[in-house]
């Protein structure tokens, strides 16, 4: 899975566009600014030029900082990159039910896969459940079930099934239970 974001399109949008304003169409590119500092603040962007705006870039001066994407045109933003100070994709929130919520939010390994998912199982912006993975496959997670912000299932995955899930049934942080999914070995 490819996390890379839109950041280069609106990039090439920008330059292809120039802030192109056509009244009796719409605009397609709109740029706001910052009026005690001046610096570019929000670029608007209807990637569609269907006269709906469907990316969103919060930026600071030059710098990118969030991009918020409709990428289904139904007016409810579905995808959030957020970048870090060394314009860097930090992580990718996504709206699991496409509500406009977000409630995932995706994060890249050094050599530029699918790394980690946080996810709001809870749908209440707080992560309770953790997802590692390594070559974009999920090898294991964690995960808060009862909502007392300590982990309190683990498991385990193997080529690309649920090989172990471990719980912690009695609060002390570490499991005591646990079930196998693996044949054994003969």
């Amino acid at each position: 899975m490819n996390i890379r974001g839109w950041r280069g399109a609106v990039a090439a949008c920008l330059l292809s566009c120039a802030c192109v304003s056509e009244s009796s169409r719409g605009e397609r590119v709109r740029a706001s600014y910052d009026q005690k500092t001046g610096k570019l603040s929000q670029l608007t962007v209807d990637a569609e030029k269907d006269g709906k705006p469907d990316v969103y870039s919060y930026m600071d001066g030059e710098k990118f900082i969030r991009i918020e994407i409709d990428r289904d045109e139904d007016g409810k933003i579905d995808r959030w990159e957020y970048y870090g100070a060394d314009q860097k994709l930090e992580k990718v929130g996504v709206s699991r039910l496409n509500d406009g919520v977000a409630d995932a939010w995706m994060f890249q390994s050094a050599d530029g896969t699918l790394g980690k998912i946080e996810i709001s199982t809870r749908r209440d912006g707080k992560a309770n459940r953790f997802e590692f993975y390594e070559k974009d496959a999920l090898v294991r997670a964690e995960q808060d079930t009862n909502g007392d912000g300590r982990v309190d299932k683990w498991e385990t995955h193997k080529d690309g099934a649920l090989a172990s899930v471990s719980f912690d049934t009695k609060g002390t942080g570490s499991p005591d239970t646990t079930i196998n999914y693996e044949a054994p070995a003969r």
